[in-house]
């Protein structure tokens, strides 16, 4: 038996063909809270790899925007299509929505993709003087990151959760009755689509924002952020990045589809 099925809950016995035909690999992601990350080093916060002549990303009034997510790419194992070497950074605004447009959620004036494909640590930028302390963020410290390649099956809110299983999860969770939620619940913990991850299926507390742009249908993960460990979006909300296949394999991170929820 395939160990990430090993805990699949009884009751979904029958389904445990497609299950195990919708793994996919993943990298989780665990935050440590760190004090002393390096500059080039993947973490959560803190301050940015910048070379020499790159402008420090603002926002559309002009505010410098803060460093969410910085993935040195020679840490992580090998995931398709993901570059393997270069550094990796996502920045959000300090505004209510974060620099999220729900309109138009890869309209990047408030938020920001940058991707390095070469590190240069003697020409890099040292003086970030001139940035405010933000207190509106998602977290105020900032965190080392651990990698860890693993699999797992098709998430319940995740967009191809009615390919898997041949309906929309609050309908086939219904055939439960009674007991719908519960199984629900259970089904969840096994298919571990909450947390901090890169690549496999995501985890709203709303809708998948993909329905909604066809375009976007088929875009994989390219970073989730989750409210745990001192991180909070609003109400233990999440938030995530997508990317296009095509973009992904071509290092093109100028069209990401960013989206972020809560309760």
């Amino acid at each position: 038996m395939n160990p990430a099925l090993s805990s699949l809950p009884p009751v979904l016995a029958a389904y445990r063909s497609a299950v195990e035909k919708s793994l996919r690999p993943y990298i989780r992601i665990q935050a440590k809270s760190d004090e002393d990350v390096a500059v080039v080093q993947s973490k959560f916060g803190g301050l940015p790899y910048l070379p020499i002549g790159t402008e420090y990303p603002t926002d559309e009034e002009g505010n410098p925007l803060f460093l969410l997510a910085q993935i040195n790419c020679e840490d992580l194992p090998e995931l398709q299509d993901f570059p393997q070497k270069g550094i990796l950074q996502f920045y959000i605004a300090d505004d209510d929505m974060y620099g999220l447009d729900l309109d138009e959620p890869t309209d990047q004036r408030n938020f920001r993709v940058l991707y390095f494909e070469e590190i240069d640590e003697e020409n890099r930028q040292r003086d970030f003087s001139f940035l405010p302390v933000l207190e509106d963020m998602p977290f105020e410290d900032k965190y080392s990151l651990i990698f860890t390649k693993e699999e797992a099956p098709v998430s319940p809110e995740d967009i191809h959760f009615d390919e898997v299983f041949g309906e929309a999860p609050h309908t086939f969770f219904d055939q439960f009755g009674a007991d719908a939620d519960p199984v629900r619940r259970e089904y969840q913990r096994f298919a571990q689509g909450s947390g901090h991850k890169i690549g496999g299926y995501a985890h709203f507390t709303q809708e998948d924002p993909r329905f909604e742009i066809d375009e976007f249908a088929e875009a994989i993960l390219l970073l989730q952020i989750d409210s745990k460990g001192g991180i909070d979006w609003g109400d233990a909300g999440i938030a995530n990045f997508f990317i296009l296949p095509e973009d992904l394999r071509n290092q093109n991170f100028s069209n990401v589809m960013f989206n972020w929820d809560s309760l």
